[in-house]
């Protein structure tokens, strides 16, 4: 995830918007019992940090799917292994900037 990315996703001041969701009550049980625990406020804030947590999971796992079938891409098209790592490393070096 790119740092400007995760800049954004730490504000604690972003936009939110409601949604209506079901959740078996049990569950909403287990979440109110469970997130003073894990040191959350409430059921709510330990919902997002689920649903972030998986979130963030598979865009990096879409990402890196991407980045894999681009690489074997190139590498059926005769690009060279070399200028393959060369490019990568330059935008690994670009986004750590």
């Amino acid at each position: 995830m790119k740092i400007e990315t995760l800049k954004q996703r730490l504000d604690r001041n972003r936009p939110m918007t409601s949604v209506t969701i079901r959740i078996p009550e049990d569950v909403v049980e287990d979440l109110k019992r469970v997130a003073p625990l894990l040191g959350f406020s409430g059921y709510q804030p330990l919902i997002r940090a689920y649903i972030g947590q998986g979130l963030r999971v598979d865009l990096e796992r879409f990402e890196s799917e991407t980045v894999t079938a681009l690489v074997a891409s190139l590498k059926r098209r005769g690009v060279s292994d070399t200028v393959i790592d060369e490019a990568l490393s330059e935008v690994v070096h670009a986004q750590a900037s």
